[in-house]
């Protein structure tokens, strides 16, 4: 019940409050502080009354879930004194007849008449209540106090007793640590400094005792006749009145009833809606006590169910261990019998050599004889050897019988998409160990993934969760290509696929396609950002599950060319439009075709041909930037133009900068384009030109340059951002 009795602004308990027209409470001295003076006959603005402070509106900068230019902003005004539990406090105004109080906690603003705050009732209910409530407090402490004192809260080791409390921290204090955390001055200086409840009850003790009866209340009088009592009530004006009030005739109208009658009257009402928030309190005690016990339902199942999925993962790891062995197994003997082979073709085919090379080293040593009898007589014998010898080396006998490649085949494609489509079941009426039999079947080619319970009946039901192929999924610059499949044949037939993505922040999702293709490539994403997708499918029946969502990270740099689409059509492009030049005299301009909205981009233009001293200017723009004339005249470009000796930078035809140093033919010029800083910079022959050009750049931009025909030019993309850029 203490929130209820604590002022908005102080923070302390209420003393000597008012009661303001939109039923809430304030303390008088807190009422005088946020009351401030209007202009002469104007009329305070009524706050908004949704609750929302100031500072949410720091919270609006939000991109757009389908544009990034669809982003706002606001602002807001501190206050320059604030209470200490946060409400704004003005500071106290001069008395003036022109006077307006806000109500801290619905922002509802009143103005005051010629009484000022003495035209506000006091609630003299409420500090009757407050006055009870600490005569309360304060004779539990005493009771209290007796057996332990109270200990700072901030002592590291051995707290000692308390010295202060603090009625906005709610926090205990020894004199040093309030010396130290809670020093009197700055923010904390309106705090509220009392002694601890304890010192307090002492204090009590010691000068009496007990606490001093509390004195009847004086009945309350009239805000208009401070000597009347109020004795009727208007039901009308909601508000109890005097006699004089009646006699002067301010309610000659109004529904007037006796002031006792209606009291009673509306302490049974309060009784009766008691009665009902009683039953919801009760119901909320059962509820809290129904959430307790779940904390331990929690826990415990949580231990249970991750022994559970322990054990199931440790199953699949030895299933897996045990079939590594055999895989094992068998390549050892595949690799045993090669080498069996090709040892025995060894020692066979050396065999075979020793013998011929001995034989031929003999008939040498014949032929080296000058005996013709001699020679005869063996010549026969070693000429059939000799032939017999030659037909040994058969063909094929000089090839190896066995290769080096091991003619097995491990495809694990399958098993390791399986693997990583493992996930939870959702219900528990499934098989017992979906994951290993489908490990199982998809290791031994059954099966790459179960998608129907065994044993029951598969009627008309929605499409099963697609699976999406990621060796074909890719990104390329600021476009990803994704592909997905069908698991398995369905009864009633697919009619088409949705595919979605979410913004690149690991915000919401949106549809980007729906259809009945299974490739799918989606343009104009952020450079730079991760991409979560998903795909699901529908029949006739309803919408299937979610695939498992894959991650897509866009380019880091940009690659792009020219758009000959957007150009002017004096504008000329070749080289695979990359390079450009200009059938015109005037200014023509040519955009690029990658669009930035985020990240940090550099890319360069070479100057192929320079002639008569042009000026061509080179930047960002938007798309609708107008393409016949110089880039920057018009307030949706942000360029440098530049001739040989000197440049400017221009937007909005407003030229600034002006830098020393030009281009030639064969120069480069660079230009960095920095959204998370939101500024553009210029480079010429890899040096930083000037100063950064523009700040505050926010939305979408696209490359741009414009030319005369006097100027030839060559886009470089994807580069790596310059080091070391001056401010």
């Amino acid at each position: 019940m203490e929130e209820e009795l604590k002022c908005p602004v102080c923070g302390s308990l209420f003393k000597d409050p008012i009661l303001l027209p939109c039923s809430h409470n304030v303390c008088l001295a807190c009422a005088r502080n946020i009351t401030v003076q209007t202009p002469e006959g104007e009329t305070p603005v009524q706050s908004r009354a949704s609750g929302s402070s100031d500072y949410d509106y720091l919270d609006m900068d939000k991109m757009s879930l389908y544009s990034e230019t669809d982003s706002g902003y606001g602002s807001y005004t501190p206050c320059q004194l604030k209470s200490p539990n946060g409400v704004r406090v003005f500071p106290p105004a001069i008395a003036h007849r022109h006077c307006s109080l806000t109500c801290p906690l619905c922002h509802r603003s009143v103005s005051l008449d010629e009484r000022g705050l003495r035209g506000f009732p006091r609630n003299r209910l409420l500090e009757a209540i407050v006055a009870r409530y600490q005569q309360n407090r304060a004779a539990s402490a005493s009771s209290s106090s007796s057996s332990t004192a109270v200990k700072c809260q901030l002592c590291d080791r051995n707290p000692v007793d308390a010295a202060v409390m603090c009625e906005q921290c709610d926090v205990f204090y020894c004199t040093a640590c309030q010396q130290r955390c809670h020093p009197s001055r700055g923010p904390l200086a309106k705090h509220r400094l009392v002694p601890p409840p304890s010192q307090a009850a002492r204090g009590a003790a010691s000068g009496g005792g007990q606490q001093p009866p509390a004195t009847a209340r004086k009945p309350a009088t009239c805000v208009d006749h401070e000597a009347e009592n109020f004795s009727m009530y208007c039901c009308s004006c909601k508000a109890p009145v005097c006699m004089k009030c009646l006699e002067e005739g301010k309610h000659a109208k109004h529904d007037v009833k006796p002031l006792a009658v209606m009291w009673k009257q509306h302490k049974c009402q309060i009784s009766q809606a008691l009665n009902g928030v009683s039953d919801k309190a009760k119901d909320a005690k059962e509820f809290l006590v129904q959430l307790k016990n779940m904390l331990q339902q929690i826990q415990e199942n949580g231990v249970e169910f991750e022994a559970c999925l322990v054990a199931q993962c440790d199953s699949l790891i030895e299933a897996l261990t045990r079939q590594k062995a055999k895989l094992l197994t068998k390549v050892t003997k595949e690799k045993e019998y090669k080498l069996k082979v090709v040892r025995d073709q060894i020692t066979h085919c050396t065999m075979k050599l020793r013998q011929t090379t001995g034989m031929m080293e003999y008939c040498l040593e014949v032929l080296k004889e000058n005996d013709p009898s001699g020679f005869l007589q063996i010549s026969d014998a070693l000429i059939k050897r000799v032939t017999s010898s030659q037909d040994q080396w058969v063909k094929g006998a000089l090839e190896p019988k066995v290769g080096p490649e091991f003619d097995l085949t491990l495809n694990t494609d399958s098993l390791l998409q399986t693997i990583l489509q493992l996930d939870f079941c959702q219900g528990k009426d499934v098989q017992e160990n979906p994951l290993l039999n489908q490990m199982q079947a998809a290791g031994s080619g059954e099966a790459e993934m179960e998608t129907e319970r065994p044993g029951v009946d598969s009627g008309p039901s929605v499409p099963a969760a697609p699976l999406l192929q990621l060796e074909k999924c890719c990104t390329r610059n600021n476009s990803v290509t994704l592909a997905w499949r069908v698991i398995a044949p369905h009864i009633n037939p697919i009619e088409g696929y949705i595919l979605e993505l979410d913004d690149g922040n690991g915000g919401q999702y949106r549809e980007v396609y729906v259809g009945k293709e299974t490739v799918c490539t989606v343009d104009g994403l952020h450079f730079n950002s991760s991409y979560n997708a998903r795909v699901k499918a529908y029949n006739a029946v309803g919408v299937g599950p979610y695939s498992k969502t894959v991650v897509l990270k866009t380019s880091d740099v940009a690659w792009f060319t020219f758009d000959p689409t957007s150009a002017h059509r004096d504008i000329v492009l070749t080289n695979e439009n990359q390079t450009v030049s200009c059938n015109s005299y005037d200014d023509r301009v040519v955009l690029g075709t990658a669009a930035f909205s985020k990240g940090v981009h550099y890319w360069e233009v070479s100057i192929d041909r320079y002639d008569n001293h042009p000026d061509p200017a080179f930047g960002v723009a938007r798309i609708n930037t107008m393409k016949d004339m110089m880039l920057g005249k018009d307030d949706k470009a942000w360029a440098m133009y530049v001739d040989n000796n000197r440049s400017w930078f221009m937007h909005n035809n407003s030229h600034t900068n002006r830098a020393e140093g030009g281009i030639t033919k064969g120069s480069t010029v660079g230009v960095l384009l920095d959204l998370t800083k939101h500024t553009l910079t210029f480079f010429i022959n890899k040096e930083q030109h000037g100063p950064t050009a523009f700040e505050n750049l926010e939305g979408v931009f696209m490359p741009a340059v414009s030319l005369n025909r006097n100027v030839q030019v060559t886009l470089l993309t994807g580069l790596e951002v310059p080091k070391n850029i001056k401010q």
